[in-house]
């Protein structure tokens, strides 16, 4: 096995091209990833921008058939673009060479691309109506999306710094002047109304794209705090805050996913709203939209009740649930058998079918999950029996006598912000006659309390009406569910769903659209990407075309005219095995508008 390394970039901005050679089958493999060097503190680290896999001939071909299906026909993609210079010769001063108008357009433009290939641009066409408007909702939907997608900011920064940093007026159409906060916040009204349509056309789309499956559904909740009080705004309620972030009130969001990772519908709800009274709203839209067919449904215990699940199973609906750690003390015989099978390192399973034969449940058992548990029960452990030592030395240093309820509220406090071990502990208050305080506390450890949390540390049970899963697959379609809490992580942190500055509910509505929208580019992406033998790290992706930027070159003439030549700076060979991957062909040449003289 060899490895190999090919500088790309001047030394202060390091990437590399390395290689790994395996020798397999009597063959010579060559394994490609692209690297750069990344300044973290005082430490330079390199970071992953691409596995490349092996850059073959064949790789290609399929990356730019890929290509043609979401983008269509290159002859179309460049349509906006000039592909040549006029063939008369011109004498020019080289000495007056000046470049103007320096401008983002790498990431901006592979955002466009990603708009088209969902055919979002003539969707909207269609659909957004069509006014005394100077500029078209579509094309500013197009911009509060991409916006979104590549740099996330409030309608105030797109207007008066973003948008023209960029080179989207090139491939809009659309001049700078007349991109302003109040036409983008019209616009986001513009789109509300339109989205179940769009839901609808986005799901088609994904499904042609990426040949979708709809047999398993992931669903999940989260919420997004407000900043402001929207006071006028009925979805922002307090309740249970995922964001860590009790002190402002919230809104609720509900998201299903594919298998795949792809969304696939979400709804809003006020921010007090139980994950649990949110189930069957979600599945009779869902089905409503695309049929009642046999998928399954995967949700966390959050959503669970005996309720939901008498729903689901009325409706035909088969279900993957987490259920309330609770339930397990109905499986302590199973806990204490041998029976277990690896599923990965670290994890075990146990399948246990219950006398009723009309669900199976899974023992699941995380080496990692039970280590975590089990020191945070002693950490807690600790604090309780310090908080508790320190209490007893002020009663018996008191000067006077102290009211038992007093001590009580003391006690209560402490097991409460040690709660994941209160139940370990017996706390009493017993009468000391000696003390000028007159009370006392005892504490002492609840054994048996002790052994079960031993036994069930890092356990959780799931439950399932597909009665011919193995454990193996039942334990894989739970953990799917991941998809949806990294759905719910991306929208918030890299799409700036968090926290929520709008104040009036149809504003609020039409962010988290926008926000879905994005979303669904990123994912988009994400498929092509894979596909492309890229891995899977869009953003990675999008930060480093960013860098390709396109330029005005101002070339005086011996003749005293002046030709301006608006260009797309050349990438460098990193930036340029990154568009070949995806199949793409970077533009040499924009069309300026007529209204600039040459």
């Amino acid at each position: 096995m060899g490895r190999g390394i090919l500088r790309l970039r001047k030394p202060e901005n390091l990437m590399y091209l390395r290689h790994t050679t395996i020798e397999k089958d009597g063959k010579t493999h060559t394994y490609w990833r692209l690297v750069r060097s990344v300044r973290r503190g005082k430490k330079v680290r390199q970071e992953i921008v691409a596995l490349l896999g092996e850059l073959d001939a064949e790789g290609r071909v399929q990356a730019r058939a890929l290509s043609q299906v979401l983008t269509g026909s290159q002859g179309e993609q460049l349509k906006m673009f000039e592909s040549s210079v006029a063939d008369r010769p011109v004498a020019v001063k080289l000495s007056g060479l000046e470049l103007e108008r320096g401008r983002r357009f790498g990431d901006v433009w592979l955002g466009w691309q990603l708009w088209r290939s969902l055919k979002l641009d003539e969707w909207m066409e269609a659909h957004l109506p069509v006014g005394r408007e100077q500029v078209g909702w579509a094309a500013m939907s197009a911009i509060l999306v991409l916006a979104r997608l590549c740099e996330p900011s409030s309608e105030l920064h797109i207007a008066e710094d973003w948008y023209r940093g960029t080179a989207l007026e090139d491939l809009l159409g659309v001049p700078v002047e007349k991109v302003n906060q109040q036409r983008l916040y019209r616009a986001l009204d513009q789109i509300l109304p339109h989205k179940e349509a769009l839901c609808q056309h986005l799901k088609q789309r994904l499904g042609e794209l990426f040949a979708l499956e709809y047999d398993l559904l992931l669903y999940d909740m989260t919420s997004s705090y407000f900043e402001g009080l929207a006071e006028a705004n009925p979805l922002a309620q307090r309740g249970y805050s995922r964001d860590h972030r009790a002190d402002c009130k919230q809104v609720c969001l509900a998201l299903v996913v594919t298998r795949e990772g792809l969304p696939l519908a979400y709804e809003v709800f006020a921010g007090n709203m139980a994950d649990v009274k949110t189930v069957k709203k979600i599945v009779q839209s869902v089905e409503a939209k695309y049929g009642q067919a046999r998928r399954i449904w995967v949700m966390d215990r959050g959503m669970v009740s005996e309720e939901n699940l008498a729903f689901l199973r009325r409706r035909g609906s088969q279900y993957v649930v987490g259920t309330p750690k609770s339930m397990l003390r109905h499986f302590e015989t199973e806990l204490r058998t041998r029976g277990w099978t690896e599923v990965e390192p670290g994890v075990e399973v146990q399948l246990c079918a219950r006398p009723a034969g009309n669900e199976t449940f899974l023992l699941c058992r995380s080496q990692a999950r039970r280590d975590k548990e089990r020191a945070i029960h002693a950490l807690f452990a600790r604090r309780i029996r310090r908080g508790l030592q320190s209490l007893e030395r002020r009663l018996a240093r008191a000067a006077k006598p102290v009211k038992r309820d007093d001590v009580a509220r003391q006690i209560g406090r402490l097991l409460g912000r040690n709660c994941r071990a209160a139940a370990g502990f017996k706390v009493e208050i017993q009468e000391a006659p000696h003390s000028p305080a007159g009370l006392t506390v005892i504490g002492s450890r609840q054994d048996k309390w002790w052994r079960w949390a031993r036994l069930s540390a890092g356990v959780y049970l799931l439950r399932s009406n597909v009665l011919d899963l193995s454990a193996e697959r039942f334990w894989k379609t739970y953990i799917q569910l991941a998809d949806a809490e990294n759905a719910f992580r991306l929208q918030k942190s890299d799409l700036g769903l968090r926290p929520i500055w709008h104040q009036k509910a149809p504003r609020v509505r039409a962010h988290i659209l926008v926000c879905f929208l994005a979303f669904l580019l990123y994912k988009t992406l994400e498929q092509w990407q894979n596909q492309a033998g890229l891995g899977k790290s869009p953003r990675t992706l999008m930060q480093e075309l960013a860098r390709i930027q396109s330029t005005d070159v101002i070339l005086p003439t011996v003749d005293g005219r002046q030709l301006r030549i608006r260009c797309v700076v050349q990438p460098d060979p990193a930036q340029s095995i990154l568009i070949q991957r995806l199949g793409l062909e970077l533009p040499r040449r924009l069309r300026i508008p007529a209204t600039i003289k040459m």
